[in-house]
């Protein structure tokens, strides 16, 4: 069995400890997360697990032949080919195994001496190679870029041609198909869409190796790990369970801990002001340096907690008073080049108190109808007309750029700030982590992501009575998150928003639109509800599913969704009740057509399935083995074989589908 373990490993930058005898075992099955507060040294960690970072002192001991793949949080890009042949990069492992086998056959041939000796590697190599999938090389790389939300037409550009974040995905799909035996993922839900996400899910689910992975998505952890590393202070401890179960235990074992801490922090206070009045008073310069070493004492063995645990809340200013109607578009239509449109006759009603997701994958037009609300973008055609009282507040990643100047953090949100939120200001800038003296950072040295928190901190500090949200989790650890969430379920007005974060989305949406080929649809339910519509639909005949439940179309659409949807029932399936005599009779001419199919498809999976364990079978025939050039021959066909059974797969799961 593959494994990696590390023993007692110690790492520090200067006089602070990274890691303090770290032990980790990761072997196959392994299905772990790994946590801590934003620079406690989980990436570190990994790098020093990936043997990319040395650690001071320390044993690290891997399993011979175990092959580890690592992915970081960004910086990738590729160029100089295009997709498909970059991807086709990861599979440079078989490659080199396909050539020690042609280079034993070469030697069997010969007739060594030691040929006992040399069909054992090459059954060693051929094993490899078999459960490496580098016989299914092509349909794996086609699985996994579109799982990630690639389209075949990108499958021939050029990698040079993508932005930062497909980079991302371009690295994260390399990772995925070099089939290792352990993988080390550093975010990599964070150039994601919901969709993608998704798809990694199960692609982790399904994973053999072991895998370690760091995430600030609490559905993505839940779903996929079944252990968690907690990295406090240089120290690494396991809890078994999925990430939930992590901080229901943790927040128990803690309970001590942070009543000590709160204890302690009183303690500190009340020295703290009593040398800070009387230090410089000749009749108590005594007893403020006898407080002092008393100070300096607790100091030394001061308590902290993750800042996870600790507890911040905060409200928005109040909403003002808005009508029940808080938004109207009528027509919305927006193209970028006069072809395509991006939004084809939107109609939407928002009302009062309505918090709606706006889902779909990247390049839908997601944005585009939020600056279109926001007031943001003018060139469209239809109309989008706020109710009375409506005051908009929107966040998008391009806020960041507004904020700049030579003020610190904590002044330029002071002067934004109403009266009553000011004595507030820390906390929520430690919600958004700016902890310590980073409230103190100039706004001219802050990075992209620190500017969007402040811009983002910023919005919420107005009153206003709709948001109007792109993204605003991005840049947010699992902890501003929560934060962030709770804060706008308490939120008095109305929300639009985009996100990736589905646990984030489960939490707040209570209606959803989708966005899909320029077209739309509406669903009055929360996320759960999308879900569950959307699953029904795929079971759905499709001259029944179309359009059934896109309440705001056209009249003349509205009627037609509403009469091909009067034969469906809550649970997505045929009424055949309600379906005429000649209906019912396409019904099952098409349901019988599709049973010959799919049957026709599992026989001839199962021909394939045959003759490849036939040549299979010739393969360990030493008259085949010995001889390179008939090895080679049958090697051909069974990787011949293996294609046109990934074909055929393929054919059979799109009928069953």
């Amino acid at each position: 069995m593959a494994f990696v373990q590390f023993s007692k490993v110690s790492l520090a930058f200067g006089d602070r400890d990274i890691l303090k005898d770290v032990t980790v075992n990761l072997q196959k099955g392994t299905k772990a997360a790994l946590t801590g507060a934003n620079g406690a040294g989980k990436s570190t960690l990994i790098k020093v697990m990936a043997g990319l970072v040395n650690p001071d002192s320390g044993d690290r001991v891997a399993q011979k032949d175990a092959r580890i793949a690592y992915l970081p949080q960004s910086g990738l890009t590729h160029h100089g080919c295009t997709l498909l042949e970059e991807a086709d990069k990861a599979f440079e492992f078989g490659y080199e195994l396909q050539r020690q086998i042609d280079e034993i056959g070469d030697e069997l041939a010969k007739n060594p001496s030691n040929t006992n000796t040399l069909l054992e590697r090459q059954s060693f190599y051929i094993t490899q190679l078999e459960e490496s999938g580098w016989h299914r090389r092509q349909a794996l790389a086609e699985s996994v870029l579109l799982g990630l939300g690639f389209k075949r037409s990108d499958f021939d550009r050029l990698t040079e041609e993508f932005s930062g974040g497909w980079q991302m995905r371009i690295a994260l799909a390399k990772v995925l198909m070099t089939g290792p035996d352990i993988l080390l993922l550093d975010e990599p839900t964070n150039y994601l869409d919901i969709e993608a996400r998704n798809w990694l899910e199960q692609f982790l689910q399904n994973f053999p190796g072991g895998f370690l992975l760091v995430s600030h998505d609490r559905y993505f952890l839940d779903v996929t790990i079944n252990e968690v590393y907690e990295l406090f202070n240089g120290e690494l401890k396991r809890y078994p369970g999925n990430f939930t179960h992590y901080e229901q235990v943790r927040e128990v074992e803690l309970k001590t801990l942070i009543a000590a801490y709160e204890q302690q922090q009183q303690e500190i206070h009340k020295l703290e002001d009593f040398i800070n009045r009387f230090g410089y008073k000749a009749t108590k310069a005594a007893a403020a340096q006898e407080r002092q070493k008393m100070l300096d004492k607790i100091l030394a063995q001061k308590i902290e907690i993750p800042e996870s645990l600790k507890k911040i809340h905060f409200t928005f200013p109040p909403a003002p008073h808005s009508g029940r109607l808080v938004l109207r578009m009528n027509g919305i239509t927006k193209s970028y080049d006069g072809k395509r449109n991006v939004l084809n006759n939107l109609e939407m009603i928002l009302e009062n108190g309505q918090r709606l997701v706006v889902a779909g994958r990247n390049g839908e037009g997601k944005s585009t109808l939020l600056r279109i609300i926001a007031g943001e973008d003018a060139d469209f055609k239809g109309t989008s007309e706020l109710g009375a009282g409506v005051k908009i507040g929107y966040f998008s990643q391009d806020n960041a750029e507004t904020i700049k100047g030579s003020q610190t953090i904590l002044e330029y949100l002071e002067d934004e700030a109403p009266l009553e939120l000011i004595p507030k200001l820390r906390d929520m800038l430690g919600a958004f982590l700016f902890r310590g003296d980073d409230v103190y950072k100039s706004l001219d040295m802050l990075s992209g992501g620190e500017k969007s928190r402040v811009a983002l901190l910023q919005l919420l500090l107005r009153p206003v009575n709709l948001l109007v949200l792109d993204e605003p989790t991005n840049h947010l650890d699992m902890h501003s998150k929560d934060v962030l969430l709770q804060a706008l379920t308490d939120f008095g007005g109305t929300v639009i928003f985009v996100s990736h974060d589905r646990g984030f989305i489960e939490g707040l949406a209570n209606r959803v639109l989708e966005l899909k080929n320029g077209e739309y649809k509406y669903f009055p339910g929360d996320y759960q509800y999308y879900l569950s519509q959307v699953e029904g639909e795929k079971n759905e005949d499709p001259s029944q599913a179309q359009n059934s439940q896109v309440p705001s179309q056209s009249q003349s659409s509205q009627a037609a969704s509403q009469k091909q949807s009067s034969a469906v029932t809550p649970t997505g399936e045929v009424d055949r009740s309600k379906l005429s005599y000649e209906e019912q009779k396409k019904l099952d001419a098409e349901k019988r057509k599709k049973e010959k199919e799919i049957a026709k498809a599992e026989e001839l999976i199962a021909q394939l399935e045959e003759k490849k364990a036939a040549l299979e079978a010739q393969m360990a025939n030493p008259e085949v083995y010995s001889n390179g050039e008939k090895a080679k021959a049958v090697q051909a066909e069974i990787d011949k074989v293996s294609a046109e059974i990934d074909t055929a797969t393929e054919a059979w799961e799109a009928l069953v589908m």
